[in-house]
């Protein structure tokens, strides 16, 4: 058994629908691997959910308080 997580790939969704006949969704893993290889080599293959937010409050950044 392996002792070292394979590391996760995130990639953009397209691409996972367009890998599907390579790769097949593994439920313990919560990700894509390949198919009949992939229990124990290949990628690893995650949907990158994370996103980026603009930010639009006040840039507080590098500003201290000065005590009065």
């Amino acid at each position: 058994m392996r002792t070292v997580k394979r590391r996760r790939h995130y990639v953009a969704r397209h691409w996972l629908v367009l890998a599907r006949p390579a790769f097949r969704y593994s439920e313990s893993r919560d990700a894509y691997v390949l198919r009949a290889v992939g229990r124990k080599w290949g990628p690893v293959l995650r949907q990158d959910r994370r996103r980026r937010q603009s930010f639009d409050g006040v840039e507080r950044r590098g500003s201290q308080a000065k005590a009065a």
